[in-house]
Order: structure tokens, then C-alpha cells, then sequence
């Protein structure tokens, strides 16, 4: 059913939630699983100006090698968790995280992309979005979002 599981992670608590359910369905299904650091290129300090933007888009992030870090850290916590069961490949790209992560999927045959969910609502939601929620919105692979708060008493 699922040969190839996308878990996009951003290193955040949010994030983290969606790494077990997304490494259990892995070995459940025996799928390769892909984990994907978006570098949000929206979200970048504007006084970088659009040559360092483009530079980033490009994997070149030069100067800006604690954000490199930073995405490879998040990718390696999934990969260093599932590497003794599953074959992982780890990817960091840059872009809008919503449109970025549907095109991953849609290029790598992606089955299901699982993802954590702050689960905010209410006005806080209407005006940040969601990037669970748009890459719903703009994808045609099955998303399986796990909420943060889904141990919480």
C-alpha cells in the first residue's frame, strides 16, 4: 500500500510528534522513508535581498551555514531513528514549505506524507494558515496529520 512515506520536518516539538507515526508506518509497510527539511524563503530576513534567496533555492547557503546545520539536524533526528530499520533519504530544499512539499511528493512517488499539526484554530489559524493545512490543500497524496497534542492528558 505505501512503498514511499514523506515525513517533512522542520526539527520543531510539532514535528517530532509526527516522526514515530511516520517510521511505524514504514516498517509496518516495509517503505522507504523520505524526510525533508523546507527552508521557508517567505519567512528569510528580506535584507538578504533575492541573489542570497536564490543562492539558498539553489542548496548554496554559503554564509548562512547555521541554517544548513539547522536543516540537517532536523533531517538527521528522523533518519538517525529509522536508519537501523529502513532505508531513509533525507532531502533540504528551499521555497514555500507547502508547495515545496507537494512537489517532493508528486517527484518522488510519495504514497503518503505524514506531518505534525500545532492544531491551532480560531483567528491564530486564519492568519498564520497552516503548512499541514495548505499542503492539503495543494496535493494529491494522502496526508495523515498528527496532532501535538495527541498525548496529552
Amino acid at each position: 500500500m505505501y512503498d514511499t512515506i514523506l515525513i517533512p520536518t522542520d526539527g520543531s516539538d510539532v514535528a517530532e510528534n509526527a516522526i514515530d507515526h511516520a517510521i511505524d508506518l514504514a516498517k509496518r509497510y516495509d517503505a522507504t522513508l523520505h524526510t525533508l527539511y523546507v527552508v521557508d524563503t517567505d519567512a528569510i530576513d528580506i535584507s538578504l535581498g533575492t541573489e542570497q534567496v536564490q543562492r539558498i533555492k539553489d542548496g548554496k547557503f554559503g554564509e548562512m551555514s547555521e541554517l544548513k546545520d539547522r536543516a540537517t539536524a532536523a533531517t538527521s533526528t528522523v533518519a538517525d531513528r529509522a536508519r537501523a530499520d529502513l532505508e531513509v533519504v533525507q532531502s533540504v530544499k528551499a521555497g514555500q514549505p507547502h508547495r515545496v512539499i507537494s512537489a517532493y511528493a508528486t517527484d518522488n512517488d510519495v504514497d503518503l506524507i505524514v506531518m505534525g499539526s500545532a492544531g491551532r484554530g480560531g483567528v491564530r489559524r486564519a492568519i498564520l494558515g497552516s503548512v499541514a493545512e495548505r499542503t492539503l490543500r495543494t496535493t494529491r497524496v494522502p496526508v495523515l496529520v498528527v496532532d501535538m497534542h495527541e498525548n496529552d492528558d
